[in-house]
């Protein structure tokens, strides 16, 4: 009996060794695990199991949304955020979007993403400022939402937290973010048109959603909603550039363009006498030339389809006696610093300088864009079509308010163009970007 017992207790001490055995095994697996979750190298089951085509698709729309544009500070990594974006109502810094899992990301799931894009609301439920365009974003379908998600989930993380938004009051009061979204935004869905065709309604879904156009090309009224008519034009808030009409013929309107001339305008920046400058040579650069021929000339087929001509025609008054003198004064410093590259009569050089005489980018209502030429200079974007763009030197510190006034107002009321002549005054309020 004892001998039985004895072996009964010998068997009982191996079963309690084994199960402790398979106790600590678990226990290091477990920990393991939980060690993998939050490697920073981002990797996980979940992302592992994301098919590879799925992510490909997303980092391309990525790409025609920009989001590399906003949530990278100059300098910085890619897709980190701690970029400054300047407004009338503060300065908003742009979050992190790396899968880091404090700073970024990496603890949100796809749904709460899409919350994001479409509602306009964080991972707490929060609603977001509309510095965040999910007034466009709304119309990003959900199958391109998950991509673009399944994509930043399999970039490497970045330990990058970024500052806090310096917002003025009484914006600062997120409060009352409830009452500007039940005044100004409603989500919704981009709703193809039966009458149109498959292009124009894929050029309609990026220009309206996930390119977020109108985000700059529209006027925005005092609480930074925008008003008037869609595309109609408006200056980028916080900077000092305005973002043309892409309806109006009399500014950036497609009318009177060859659909193949404006799908070159998007993916080079440059095409005839039109050239892409300030924030729109940022655009070009980082997203529009990165898109698939097809998608750029869906893009030019929507375009043109709302191009309409100008509802009003330039004043053809005569100069007065003031504004001819300046314009004459300006012809002079034209001469001395535009002339050799702009052509005597501002025929430009085909591909290289574009032209000014006929440039609707030159003789729009506002002249700001101009202005910002002569003092800034630029280049138009570097791009595959255009790898070795001439560029354009800065006249600010050469020129005196006043004498850039006068070269502005003769480049739009020579060689056949008509605008309003400039002043100092609106030289010195330009600023700088």
């Amino acid at each position: 009996m004892r001998q039985r017992d004895s072996a009964s207790g010998e068997a009982v001490k191996r079963a309690v060794l084994v199960v402790g055995l398979l106790l600590a095994v678990l226990g290091v697996a477990l920990l393991a695990g939980s060690w993998l979750a939050e490697r920073e190298d981002g990797a996980s089951a979940a992302v592992a199991a994301v098919p590879a085509d799925q992510v490909t698709r997303g980092a391309y729309l990525a790409r025609a949304g920009n989001c590399a544009g906003c949530h990278t500070a100059r300098g910085g990594p890619v897709y980190a955020g701690g970029r400054e974006l300047s407004t009338p109502f503060g300065t908003f810094v742009t979050p992190n979007i790396t899968p880091h899992r404090d700073s970024g990301i990496g603890q949100w799931s796809a749904r709460e993403f899409w919350r994001a894009m479409h509602h306009g609301k964080g991972r707490d439920g929060r609603p977001l400022y509309p510095a965040f365009p999910y007034t466009e974003y709304t119309r990003v379908t959900r199958e391109d939402s998950d991509a673009i998600f399944a994509f930043l989930q399999t970039i490497a993380p970045v330990s990058q937290q970024v500052a806090l938004n310096r917002l003025d009051f009484p914006y600062n009061l997120r409060p009352l973010l409830y009452v500007w979204r039940a005044l100004y935004f409603r989500p919704g869905d981009y709703r193809p048109s039966n009458t149109q065709s498959a292009e124009w309604n894929r050029g309609a879904y990026l220009v309206q959603g996930l390119g977020h156009c109108n985000a700059c090309h529209a006027t925005r009224n005092a609480l930074g909603a925008a008003g008037g008519a869609a595309l109609g034009g408006g200056q980028v808030a916080g900077r000092s550039w305005y973002a043309p009409s892409l309806t109006s013929m009399a500014e950036a309107g497609s009318g009177g363009r060859s659909i193949d001339e404006t799908a070159r305008l998007l993916s080079t920046g440059i095409a005839g006498n039109s050239a892409a400058a300030g924030p729109m040579a940022e655009v070009v650069a980082q997203s529009l030339q990165h898109l698939s021929a097809a998608d750029v000339g869906a893009m030019a087929v929507y375009l043109q389809s709302i191009s309409v001509a100008a509802t009003s025609q330039p004043d053809r008054s005569e100069l007065t006696a003031e504004s001819k003198l300046r314009v004459e004064k300006g012809a002079a410093i034209y001469d001395k610093h535009c002339k050799d590259c702009h052509g005597a009569s501002g025929e430009g050089a085909p591909g290289i300088y574009p032209a000014l005489a006929g440039n609707r980018g030159v003789t729009m209502t506002s002249p700001l864009n101009t202005i910002r030429s002569v003092l800034d200079g630029g280049f138009t974007p570097v791009t595959a079509g255009n790898p070795r763009p001439y560029g354009m030197p800065p006249f600010g510190h050469a020129l005196s308010n006043e004498e850039v006034a006068q070269v502005v107002s003769y480049i739009r009321n020579s060689w056949g163009n008509r605008a309003s002549v400039v002043s100092a005054v609106q030289v010195d309020k330009s600023g700088s970007d």
